[in-house]
């Protein structure tokens, strides 16, 4: 018998206007989605306990078995874990965003009208008029820079964090960068940088003196004045609010977001730091569940997870954590570690990057691929191979259009074995699976598809 979970980030959802008032899982065409749930499971499940910040984080420590309120602290760890970055003591991790911020080279706060100009150069690219407009009072425009190309992110993160101006700031402050070769970067900050932080809790706070550091999620204020969402709480929050300002000052200038403004992309004018923790240990997978297993995810946050709990982390060729991501190789990858292993992970970030970018019609098309491309594929090489399995199938969190931001409510899942048809005759959707179980604690899900 073989394991498999598949998580659609953010596929679950409200109704939806754009499309005629249903949900993107009940909009978009989903047979094998459906076909499994009608043979199967359907269900509820309450994936981010009460009171704690809604994201994936919170909610794959559930899925994968570990109380996010005894387990959980701080996003970047995990992340840092994927890429093997290994924290001291007293070190604090943070996930560094390239980010668009409103000004002269960005769009306007609705992302659509079309930036730049072909006359832009260093010296003009931000008139008079602009310079005077604070940066608290600026909008935070995109949370990946317009899901910018991952070396260009990396050459521009580099250059920052060499700019004379920022390296006498992170060098006094003990703040050093790793480049995530996407939007999403590193940076570590050592224990003697960051005296004034005792360690991050579940709401995403850290201990700052008789203050508390408080960093917000970018992808949960687009569209918002940046001011009242930076960093506070401390010497610690005006060293990080501090360099934000600054970067955005040099980035806003630099040649490559002028060149990405003239052809009509986003600029990564801004970075935000967010997700701060310290170093963090993850029950073993096989030691709990005595399973061996993968995780197959183009998101450094599922794979750290998977990497804590000794999973083997896999890496598929053209996995962007966007629209355009390798949804075959996904599916091959899996296969061929059920050769190797008992159980696999596939995480498909695209649900939840669309919603963010505000593309409900992306939402779909994503919906819809991971279903065909995913899906369909790996059933039929199962099929084919005459191999019996359990598949639980579900997104980790809500990821709302109307809010372009997640949200901690219900989300559907199949659970389904291949030896057994229960005739359910269900969808998968949200609707269908109020009809089902209802597992009020997430952390049960991983039991019950080994059960």
């Amino acid at each position: 018998m073989k394991y498999i979970l598949i998580i659609g980030d953010g596929m679950a959802d409200v109704p939806v206007p754009e499309l005629d008032g249903k949900t993107p899982l009940q909009y978009a065409r989903t047979p094998t989605m459906d076909r499994l749930a009608s043979a199967g499971v359907v269900g509820n499940a309450i994936t981010v306990p009460q009171g704690m910040p809604a994201g994936s984080d919170t909610a794959i420590l559930s899925i994968f078995g570990c109380d996010p309120k005894v387990h959980y602290g701080g996003r970047a760890p995990l992340e840092a874990a994927a890429v093997g970055i290994s924290l001291s003591p007293g070190e604090v991790a943070y996930r560094c965003n390239m980010v668009t911020i409103e000004s002269a080279l960005a769009v306007d706060s609705t992302a659509k009208r079309s930036c730049g100009s072909d006359k832009l150069t260093a010296d003009n690219a931000v008139p008079p008029a602009d310079r005077m407009m604070s940066y608290e009072k600026k909008k935070l425009l995109s949370h990946s820079a317009g899901a910018i190309e991952g070396h260009v992110s990396d050459a521009l993160i580099r250059e920052l964090f060499e700019n004379p101006g920022v390296k006498d700031i992170t060098e006094k402050a003990g703040i050093r960068i790793f480049p995530g070769s996407s939007f999403r970067h590193i940076a570590v900050q050592s224990a003697k940088g960051s005296k004034d932080y005792s360690g991050g809790k579940h709401t995403g706070e850290g201990k700052a003196g008789n203050h508390y550091i408080v960093l917000t999620p970018p992808h949960d204020h687009l569209g918002e004045t940046i001011g009242q969402h930076l960093p506070r709480g401390g010497d610690n929050a005006e060293t990080l609010t501090n360099l934000m300002c600054i970067a955005h000052e040099v980035l806003d200038k630099h040649p490559i977001n002028i060149e990405r403004c003239s052809k009509g992309l986003l600029p990564a004018n801004g970075i935000w730091f967010w997700a701060n923790g310290t170093a963090i240990a993850l029950p073993g997978f096989t030691e709990r569940y005595g399973k061996t297993g993968s995780v197959i995810s183009a998101v450094p946050l599922c794979q750290g997870i998977g990497v804590l709990m000794g999973l083997e982390k896999i890496s598929v060729d053209g996995a962007t954590g966007e629209l355009n991501t390798n949804y075959e190789g996904k599916a091959d990858a899996a296969f061929e570690s059920l050769k190797r292993h008992d159980f696999t992970t596939v995480h498909i970030e695209a649900p939840d990057e669309c919603t963010h970018n505000g593309d409900t019609k992306g939402k779909v098309q994503a919906i819809e691929w991971i279903d065909l491309r995913v899906l369909k594929r790996l059933t039929k090489r199962l099929a084919e191979s005459a191999i019996d399995y359990k598949m639980l199938v579900m997104a980790d969190h809500r990821t709302l259009s109307t809010t372009r931001g997640h949200d901690g409510g219900p989300v559907p899942f199949i659970l389904y074995d291949s030896r057994y048809d229960r005739k359910t005759g269900l969808r998968f959707c949200e609707d269908e699976a109020k009809k089902g179980e209802f597992i009020t604690d997430g952390t049960r899900l991983m039991e019950l598809l080994f059960k």
